[in-house]
């Protein structure tokens, strides 16, 4: 697949919400003009969390003022423990019912997506001012928000404009950045993972949104050490990606630009409510350990000769229907989210009959197909010293995932969504239990 290198400029004219996105160095007090340019006449409220509004969101209110633009009394949640959940945005909802004025929300990535939501359900466009390069949410279409137990991604349309003032977010947490770092790195196994969609006729590969997120993806990732320094070249560029990122999504209304498997295990470890050293590690934290997990199977499966698997055989060991959602329902026993892991599962079933036709026909398109994910993909050890020199976690018991949970990852994380990615590979051609034994064995990436 040829990456085309896009312009910032090119790149937002591919945006179908974004109309404006400003990044450079103290450019806060640039807030009140690019609001007033995109809701003239229009009143504007700060959305914000007590760190949000301590590090930019006073400032932004000042600058409103300063403008001359009235504001209405911010919107700040109090509880230290906000994150993207169903609550947090329906107390945001009820808040922006009583009133008319546009949100613009100053934060990162609960904060962008519970203002997102909450303004899509009153029917208005909203602003952003991002704090930190934590993560690619800010210009995605979609707000990716935990409701009923279970991470779902919401349909809403992005921000309208957004600010990113680099001086703010190079003083983010390292933590943040870092996290915002391991994201943008997943684009690397996302975009293998796309390949395998489109070979398999599952997603075909939408050759502009790919060109938005991988034309400059490694440069975005080539100075981690830069970035964790704060230099400010080195976050711009962090800050280029993770937006670039968004507006691939907004252009394909999808998040499969950017996501792949490595999500999926993120994902469940959010539906299973984990928590590690008393917090939710963050996204892009287990994004990062989902994206070595995601690494390690593309190791072994490229060792495999594909182009002489026993389709008799895969067929033969491919499981009924029903016998696959009575596994989903023992998996998950009690979780709360077995209907919706049949309904992803069931929508992406294939019968024994289409698999044998899909497995001859990958037989001949693996040599050449192998060659593109070897060039797309960044090996195991690259990735593991790129997020230790971010400062992520680059073992998955940095994030309180044991080993033994990491194994059983990844069948669960197959079944929790439709998307059509590395797991999907490894269990059609029964590769994936041998290839685990690899991984975790004596000599694998993860011992047990």
């Amino acid at each position: 697949m040829e990456n085309k290198k896009l312009t910032l400029t090119e790149a937002l004219s591919c945006a179908r919400e974004t109309r404006v996105l400003e990044i450079g160095t103290h450019i806060l007090p640039k807030t009140p003009e690019v609001f007033a340019r995109q809701f003239p006449g229009a009143t504007p409220v700060i959305i914000a969390d007590t760190n949000t509004f301590r590090v930019a969101g006073r400032k932004v209110t000042e600058a409103f003022e300063r403008a001359g633009l009235k504001t209405l009394p911010p919107f700040i949640y109090e509880d230290p423990a906000v994150y993207a959940e169903y609550k947090y945005v329906e107390q945001l909802e009820a808040s922006l019912k009583k009133h008319n004025a546009i949100p613009v929300a100053v934060g990162s990535g609960s904060i962008n997506d519970l203002a997102k939501l909450a303004a899509h359900k009153v029917s208005r466009p909203y602003m952003c001012v991002a704090t930190a390069a934590s993560m690619d949410g800010y210009t995605a279409f979609g707000a990716s928000i935990t409701y009923k137990g279970s991470k779902q991604t919401f349909n809403c349309p992005a921000p309208v404009a957004v600010v990113a003032d680099l001086e703010v977010i190079g003083h983010a947490p390292e933590a943040m950045t870092a996290s915002g770092y391991a994201d943008l790195l997943a684009k690397i196994t996302a975009g293998a993972d796309w390949l395998l969609a489109d070979a398999f006729g599952a997603e075909p590969i939408d050759q502009q949104a790919w060109n938005i997120v991988q034309g400059g993806l490694r440069d975005s990732l080539s100075e981690p050490q830069a970035i964790r320094a704060g230099a400010p070249p080195a976050v711009a560029g962090l800050t280029e990606g993770l937006m670039l990122g968004g507006f691939a999504m907004q252009w394909a209304k999808s998040s499969r630009p950017a996501s792949g498997a490595e999500h999926q295990f993120s994902h469940l470890w959010d539906m299973q409510h984990h928590i590690h050293d008393g917090k939710a590690p963050s996204h892009g934290f287990k994004v990062g350990i989902g994206t070595l997990a995601v690494s390690a199977l593309y190791e072994q499966l490229l060792t495999q000769p594909i182009e002489q698997l026993s389709v008799k055989e895969c067929c033969a060991q491919w499981p009924e229907w029903s016998a696959i959602e009575k596994q989903i329902l023992e998996i998950f026993a009690g979780s709360g989210f077995e209907e919706k892991t049949i309904e992803e599962s069931k929508a992406k079933y294939v019968t024994r009959e289409d698999l044998a036709k899909q497995l001859e026909q990958f037989k001949i398109i693996w040599p050449d197909l192998k060659k593109k994910l070897a060039q797309q993909l960044i090996p195991f050890d690259e990735l593991q010293s790129m997020l230790k020199t971010i400062g992520a976690p680059y073992e998955p018991e940095q994030i309180g995932i044991t080993r033994e949970r990491l194994k059983k990852s990844y069948i669960e994380a197959f079944y929790i969504r439709r998307r059509f990615t590395i797991l999907d590979l490894a269990f059609r051609t029964s590769l994936m239990e041998v290839s685990l034994k690899k991984i975790f064995g004596p000599k694998g990436r993860w011992p047990l």
